[in-house]
């Protein structure tokens, strides 16, 4: 199994003339041959995987408040944080440094809830999928209401535009659990678009949204239902598509108008693609990346309107 090595952030830094305040950045991870050899004796943990990123200074204590099954491997947690905790939409919501009280251990988890969740209730949510890393093994079988640990937020992958910055259309590409960011930032976008739904000049002028997601099938679709949601209450700037590969049983009659069986396509991707006005932000599984990558550029949108996160 490979094993990323870190590039200098500013390697992959890029900024649209004017937009979001200055940097709008992307984690490069690439296989390391030196690291590859030394996975077969140990794998690097969370914070060396993300030593390099933009970490906040503070760690802030938070409560359980709510555990749910969002499918049969993935757990999503409902935490009631401190006040002064903030995050932006998307923010490297594939993790807060979760500290569990006892364990050396530090997860590295998903933010999956919205900017506006915080502002509103005082909470945040994650999406955790089972694995037997300690972290994600106890969240899975020992964590309840009422839990006690402590996080912290980093990462240079976000969404966070000022009301002055110029409108830009969003292209979002999943690949499994890869949904986490990209659906905070989607809920952000729709944030934005009930503060401002005329388009009247009192906040950021928001322009379309689209997703494309693909798991292996419709069970492992997370947040399907918020996200068609969305598409229902703002037809005229949210779509989405759904893409299955390993489906088996039947699909349910409300799912139909929005799943595809196979793999996303550059068929498909063409019709979102205006290299004038899409912005795209990626996360997924490192080869699906790379070859949404170079679909896009082969579409015509330049490398600096191409954001993206790996998971490894």
């Amino acid at each position: 199994m490979s094993v990323p090595c870190i590039l200098s952030t500013a390697a992959r830094s890029s900024t649209l003339p004017g937009a979001y305040g200055g940097l709008l950045r992307s984690r490069v991870l690439c296989p390391c041959s030196i690291t590859r050899k030394m996975s077969s004796r140990r794998q690097m943990d969370h914070l060396e995987r993300t030593a390099s990123n933009y970490r906040q200074d503070r760690v802030y204590p938070a409560r359980v408040c709510g555990i749910m099954d969002e499918s049969e491997t993935v757990k999503r947690l409902r935490l009631a944080v401190h006040p002064d905790f903030t995050f932006r939409a998307g923010q490297w919501s594939l993790w807060v440094d979760f500290f569990i009280p006892g364990m050396e251990k530090v997860g590295g988890f998903s933010v999956c809830s919205s900017p506006g969740l915080l502002q509103r209730e005082g909470v945040i949510e994650l999406a955790v999928k089972y694995t037997q890393h300690p972290p994600a093994h106890w969240i899975h079988t020992r964590c309840t209401v009422d839990s006690h640990v402590a996080m912290r937020v980093g990462g240079n992958f976000f969404f966070d535009p000022l009301p002055s910055d110029p409108c830009v259309d969003l292209l979002l590409v999943a690949g499994g659990v890869g949904i986490n960011p990209l659906y905070s930032i989607l809920l952000h976008a729709a944030d934005l678009l009930r503060q401002n739904p005329a388009n009247v000049g009192r906040g950021y002028d928001i322009g379309s949204t689209h997703l494309c997601y693909s798991a292996k099938n419709a069970q492992e679709l997370l947040f399907k239902k918020t996200i068609i949601d969305v598409c229902k209450e703002f037809p005229e700037k949210f779509s989405c598509d759904f893409h299955i590969t390993a489906q088996t049983a039947d699909i349910d009659q409300e799912l139909q108008p929005y799943m595809n069986r196979g793999r996303l396509s550059e068929g498909e991707l063409r019709h979102h693609v205006d290299p004038n006005t899409t912005l795209c932000y990626l996360c997924g599984p490192p080869p699906m990346i790379e070859s949404m990558v170079q679909t896009l550029l082969s579409l015509g949108l330049s490398r600096d309107r191409i954001l993206f996160e790996k998971w490894w």
